[in-house]
């Protein structure tokens, strides 16, 4: 009793809470469920009237709940339990076992319980796709009304509701006959039917069911139950759809012009009649359909949508190829415009649009002259005078037919027409420009670019027929830049670019664009020799070139076989423009440091690093150059930028070694050569330390040593010491050699003796006379072997030993007087021609 007395506590404080909104539908139905098992699970073996009533009450409501939620499937078990609880009830009634004096009463209490179970039991079943069950509970249902024949209604609204979840589930066999049972239940009982205007709705969605579950094969039944429907109740739904039950059908134009002309004896709108004579001309049934348009023109003379009609009657004339009818159908419409028959402000609208879209065809096929022509139409409803953009469209599409037909002045006077609506759009000034561009006015044409560029960020997309999409600016630009190449117009197709390139987004369409860019300047280069040609390269096409790339590989928008095709493309071209610009060194060094950077975007083989090194080698050695002539501090920033090149080239030379021989390649030397220039004339301390390396080498060549020391004593460098070792280095080697080169090994003496022996000076070390003595030895043995030591480089040592003796004579050394004396006596026999006057 206890539980019983809970679970009737439970159920009715959900009814409460629901009727407050406090509970949603679902947890209605949970708690309604939790209610009912804890009243079945008090259920004694011969329980009381009252108790079994209240279970088959809320066992259905419980089953109604998932029924209403979308869980049919756990319904069923409760509309079960409520169904066995109705037979017990009506046993019960039966026997009278309660003393009930009025059981005629309860009894059709109980009656319309079995009903409103059975038809739940229904539902779950459709719900559950379950037909047959659905079917037998439905034919239950329906014998119970001649005892119930208040639920009538209910159970047609029922049937018609599944025909319209089968319909939609595409079940059409299911929802027919559901459809067929809604309208039949309907005319059980006319004094509780649903009412001709259900019963027609229950039609149409019948006869459209067998439309389209096939028409062919259903068709009688379809016109049938459509035809049975506008009796019952004339609907526009309804005459729409036999019209298209007809021209399905394949019915005669006799048949179907009857079926129209029937709806004009009633009152439709005239909407309806509109897509009514649209359905029939789409289906090809002109005469039908223009007859018709006629007939409702007459019924509509008098409404201000008389304009609709004319619009449709014109639209279908042109779809049917009827231009000139469909002309004269426009001129009416102009002449009632100036006669006081004007279109609405929509119907015109709409017009304005139907002479464009006409237009616009006739453009796509080039018939000029015939697109003026639709145009004109279309002008005829603007007044002088009138300020409006739509018109400065038209203008600029007429003037674009103008410019085809080579009717320059009549473009320009529609041009002007454009400017005087709308100034400020970018397809007005792009009108502007191609007229300029016809006209080889380079001046005007570029200006307009200009201001065209200006407005590609403000252009508004899809704005007329010459409008593309939302890159609008960037189309039109590009546009611009073919028109001018085509018209041979250089310098106005490079201010195209240039400011295309500024707005351009897509990768491909850039570069597209940059190569175009580059090669027109290229050629302005060739042909001009112009200097500022070469900066705009440099400083825009190739930095905006170098941009994108490193865009998109951080971005991965553009495909890599592109991005290296484009990057190779950049950097051949950069390469090119150094090689050329050889006699202006600062533009040469741009130029291969921008043929580097751009080898970054290409794959690393073996090629590219080659290139890679050359690029990095030779703007290092521009720039030593130029620090030659260049003093502090710009001699400081030139110097330093070319070791910075050095170190990027050299770590460049140690992966490329690492690929295959390259004994003759001079870059190690060059390397090694630039570095100490630099590090040179900038007093740079690491240089002791640099050369270490070089001492330790085995096959430092003759020539190397002889550069390095000259190098070390030119100014602003001063390294003696290094010199002097460098010397001493290089003429080791020349006595090494199997026959000495006595030309190259003089030199090479006479610069080491030069920087030892200084001229002028008396008072010397000892050690170091004995080194520069050892060093005429040298010389002596070299040219007692060979003829080929030169003349005067004999004399010059016979000349500089024979002073040094006089230098010690002034200084009272008698001794070393006598033996440098006679150290420059030795040589006086070696002399030719000369040997008499010094004798």
């Amino acid at each position: 009793a206890q539980v019983e007395e809970n679970a009737i506590s439970l159920w009715n404080w959900t009814v409460t809470k629901h009727m407050g909104s406090v509970l949603n539908d679902e947890q209605r139905a949970k708690l309604r469920f939790v209610a009912c098992r804890l009243l079945c699970l008090c259920e004694g073996s011969d329980p009381p009237e009252g108790t079994i009533q209240r279970k088959i009450l809320m066992s259905m409501k419980t089953g109604k709940g998932w029924i209403d939620i979308g869980k049919a499937d756990l319904a069923d078990e409760f509309l079960e339990i409520a169904m066995n609880n109705i037979e017990k009830l009506y046993m019960k009634l039966l026997k009278g076992s309660d003393g009930e004096a009025d059981n005629h009463k309860h009894r059709a209490d109980v009656e319309k319980n079995l009903f409103k179970v059975l038809s739940y039991q229904a539902e779950s079943a459709v719900a559950q796709g379950d037909f047959q069950k659905a079917v037998t509970c439905v034919q239950r249902c329906k014998d119970m009304l001649m005892k119930l024949p208040k639920e009538t209604c209910y159970l047609s609204i029922l049937c018609y509701n599944f025909g319209v979840e089968t319909y939609e589930w595409k079940r059409y066999e299911e929802s027919s006959f559901w459809l067929s049972q809604s309208y039949d239940i309907g005319k059980v009982d006319m004094k509780y039917s649903v009412g001709k205007e259900m019963q027609a709705k229950v039609l149409r969605l019948l006869a459209t069911a067998y439309f389209e579950w096939d028409c062919n094969l259903y068709l009688d039944k379809a016109l049938k139950a459509i035809s049975l429907a506008n009796q019952e109740n004339l609907h526009p739904a309804g005459c729409f759809l036999k019209i298209k039950i007809l021209l399905k059908s394949g019915a005669s134009d006799e048949d179907i012009n009857s079926a129209v002309a029937e709806f004009l004896h009633h009152e439709m709108s005239l909407d309806f009649y509109l897509n009514t004579a649209k359905l029939v001309l789409e289906h090809g049934r002109e005469s039908v359909g223009f007859d018709f348009l006629k007939s409702v023109a007459e019924r509509f003379e008098s409404s201000p949508d008389l304009g609709k009609i004319t619009l449709l009657h014109i639209e279908f004339l042109l779809q049917n190829k009827r231009e000139l009818l469909a002309k004269q159908k426009v001129e009416e419409i102009i002449i009632g415009h100036y006669t006081g028959k004007q279109l609405l402000p929509e119907a015109l609208n709409r017009l304005h649009i139907i002479l464009w879209d006409r237009a616009a065809k006739h453009y796509e096929a080039k018939s000029y002259s015939e697109a003026l022509h639709w145009y004109n139409y279309s002008v005829s409803f603007y007044t002088p005078g009138q300020i409006d953009q739509n018109l400065a469209k038209l203008q600029r599409n007429m003037a674009s037919c103008y410019l085809h037909l080579k009717h320059i002045d009549k473009a320009k006077e529609a041009v002007k027409e454009a400017e005087r609506c709308d100034p400020n759009s970018i397809f007005t000034k792009f009108s502007v420009y191609k007229i300029a561009v016809m006209e080889k006015d380079t001046e005007k044409a570029v200006e307009a670019v200009i201001e065209m560029g200006k407005l590609a960020d403000k252009s508004s997309p899809c704005e007329d027929k010459l409008g593309v999409d939302e890159n609008t600016g960037t189309n039109l630009l590009s546009l611009g830049a073919q028109i001018a190449l085509e018209n041979e117009q250089q310098v106005v197709a490079i201010k195209a670019l240039e400011y295309l390139s500024e707005h351009l987004q897509d990768c491909q369409q850039l570069f597209a664009a940059l190569k175009c860019l580059v090669r027109l300047m290229l050629s302005k280069i060739m042909t001009e020799n112009e200097e500022k040609s070469v900066t705009y390269i440099l400083n825009n096409s190739f930095s905006a070139a170098h941009k994108k790339l490193a865009v998109s590989f951080a971005e991965e928008k553009f495909t890599g076989d592109m991005r290296i095709l484009d990057a190779h493309w950049f950097r051949k071209v950069a390469w090119n423009l150094a090689v050329r610009f050889r006699d202006y060194p600062e533009k040469m060094r741009d130029f291969f440091l921008l043929s580097f950077k751009l080898s970054q975007f290409c794959p690393s083989d073996k090629a590219v690093l080659i290139a890679q090194k050359t690029c990095l080698l030779m703007a290092a050695a521009v720039d030593l150059e130029m620090g030659r002539h260049e003093t502090p501090p710009k001699q400081t920033e030139l110097l330093t930028q070319s070791l910075q090149h050095l170190q990027a080239c050299k770590e460049i030379w140690q992966v490329l070694k690492l690929t295959g021989d390259f004994a003759k390649d001079p870059t190690e030397t060059l390397l090694l050569l630039y570095e100490f220039e630099a590090r040179s004339k900038l007093n740079d301390p690491t240089l002791h330390k640099l050369m270490e390396s070089v001492w330790e080498q085995p096959h430092v060549e003759v020539k190397t040593l002889e550069i390095i020391a000259s190098l070390a004593m030119e100014s602003p460098a001063r390294y003696p010491v290094l010199c002097k070792k460098a010397l001493k280095s290089a003429l080791n080697l020349h006595r090494k050699q199997a026959v000495i080169d006595a030309a190259k090994f003089s030199k090479c003496l006479h610069s080491l003796i030069n920087l030892s022996l200084p001229t002028g000076l008396m008072d010397l070390d000892a050690c170091v006379l004995q080194e520069v003595w050892d060093y005429f030895e040298d010389a002596l043995s070299v040219v007692s072997s060979t003829d080929a030591y030169p003349e005067m480089e004999i004399l010059w040592l016979l000349t500089r030993a024979w002073n040094t003796g006089i230098f010690q004579y002034t200084a009272g050394k008698y001794k070393e007087a006598e033996q440098w004396c006679g150290l420059g006596m030795r040589f006086l026999n070696h002399l030719g021609s000369l040997k008499k006057s010094y004798e």
